[in-house]
Formats: C-alpha cells, structure tokens, sequence
C-alpha cells in the first residue's frame, strides 16, 4: 500500500473492496430453497430479484470511485458467503483469517484466503480452534484503536488469537460483551450495535449496547445517533461509510435516515430486502474494504 492509503479505517475514502456476487453465494433458486431454513433467513430471497438490488448495490459503490473485486465462487460456500466480511479482518500488514461461528460457513476464510493471495495481499495468519472470531465482531475506532464483540461467533480465545496477530497493528483493543438476544441461531455481531460514520461520529442501538462501551465511545469524543427501535429489526443500524459522513444503508428506514441527515451525514439508500433483510446483512456486511485514502 501506498502512504497515502489504510485498511484501518472504517470511514476514510472507500478505494477498493471485495465482495462476493449473489450468484456465487446462492448459486440457483433450488440451492436457495435448499438452505435457507437451517442458515435462519426469514424467508428464501428469490434469486432473480436479488441480482437486480445487488447489481445497483455495485452501481452505488463503482459510481463512488470504489474499486470492486470479485472474490468469485468457491467449494463448500454457503448463501451465507454473500457477506464476505465476516470471513476475514484486515489491517495495515495483511489480513488475518477467521474461524467462523456458524459451522455452515467454514469453507470462507480458506477460500479468501486465496483469494487475497491473487490480489497481493499478505495473510497474517489464522484463527484457529478452539478460537472463533467472525469479521462483523470486529470494528475500526481509529488508526490504532479497535473493538471486538465476544458472543456466539467470537469467544475469549478468538480475541486472544486475534490480539496476538494485531500486536504491532493497535494500541488498544476493546472488548465488548454483547448480549443473548436472540439466542446463538441468530445473526447478532458487535456491528449490529454500531456503524462508524467519521472519526467522531457513529450510528448506534444502545438499547443492546452494554453501558461501559457506549460510555467508552463518548469519553473518547464520539458523538452517538441513535437507531429508533422500530427500525432496528429493518437492518436500519448497519450502514457502510464511503467516505467520512457519506454512507450507504438499506431503504425503508426513513427516521434514521432523517437522523443522519440532520447530523450531517449524506445518504445513499438501495432496495435490499432480498440481499439484505433476509439474512439479516447490511451493506457492511455485503463488503470487505480492501483500501481507503488516508
């Protein structure tokens, strides 16, 4: 990388990100009708549809200046590979590989993996067992800072893991305890809670939000907006920064769509309700920045 680029950042310039096509991930209609009970979707996307909001997803972020690359198809993927983020954690020096939660996924991070090989990427190294660590755990606070949620797709010895492979990379990692919820079926990830929108700036659900990282963010300068409870459940809390206070969120949430705006915050909106709110992933989800302009 360049001087002038970061992987750690989660609101610097967006220039280039990894993302892996519905038609690689759901493959057909029988394949969808196949898996998504067990996976837990809330009902089988049709895979027609899906194309059509994810094609103009793309649009969005190639109409940015965002580089997009193809992590293409792979053994042993499930629908679940459509949200690439969570197969892998990228810093400064490389990327490191997770070990997935959900055992439907665990083909993921061996396959971007290779992937990252192709693109010139170092692998750092992997989490291995009895460690698990999924990448929507794990959040950009700063250059040198960072958080990791422990739940139901990371444990105490996935952080471990994690930390010892970040060692020249932060300064201080958080851990945050993220709450049962739904229970170990569902989709529940630190950035469930918390979409960083600038350096000072973050879109949040304090009503899950354990007291002493939300007040941690705010003794740190970050100004907190927070998601409406009637919103929550339409994936209105997970929004992909492109650029400082500039983001893309899934349509259909007009009150947190008002909020951003009054602190701000421009906002690109696009129909996901197959590609998203059926399996519960937003547009963070859906992408593993690569480079964003420092």
């Amino acid at each position: 990388m360049s001087e002038s680029t970061t992987r750690q950042s989660e609101t610097a310039l967006l220039k280039r990100v990894i993302v892996r096509h519905p038609r690689d991930a759901y493959l057909d209609q029988a394949n969808i009708e196949s898996q998504w009970e067990r996976l837990h979707y809330r009902s089988p996307p049709n895979l027609e549809r899906a194309m059509v909001e994810y094609e103009y997803f793309l649009k969005l972020l190639a109409s940015e200046g965002a580089e997009v690359v193809s992590s293409g198809p792979g053994e042993g993927l499930c629908m679940d590979s459509v949200y690439v983020r969570d197969a892998s954690i990228i810093c400064d020096r490389g990327a490191i590989l997770c070990r997935m939660g959900k055992d439907a996924r665990t083909a993921e991070p061996a396959n971007l993996g290779r992937q990252y090989a192709r693109l010139g990427i170092p692998v750092l190294g992997s989490i291995e067992a009895p460690g698990l660590l999924e990448g929507g755990d794990f959040v950009w606070l700063g250059p040198r800072l960072a958080a990791v949620g422990e739940g139901y797709r990371t444990n105490q010895e996935g952080i471990a893991q994690l930390e010892a492979l970040l060692a020249d990379s932060v300064d201080e990692l958080i851990t945050v305890a993220l709450p049962h919820f739904r229970g170990p079926s569902d989709v529940f990830h630190l950035m469930s809670l918390i979409s960083p929108l600038d350096n000072d700036l973050a879109l949040v659900y304090s009503p899950l939000m354990p007291v002493r990282f939300r007040n941690t963010l705010q003794e740190r300068g970050i100004d907190l907006i927070e998601v409406p409870a009637e919103e929550f459940n339409d994936i209105a809390g997970n929004v992909l920064a492109i650029a400082p206070r500039k983001v893309l969120m899934v349509a259909g949430n007009p009150e947190t769509v008002r909020r951003l705006t009054d602190a701000g915050v421009e906002v690109l909106e696009f129909s996901g309700f197959e590609i998203s709110t059926k399996g519960d992933g937003g547009p963070t989800c859906l992408t593993r920045p690569l480079e964003r302009r420092a």
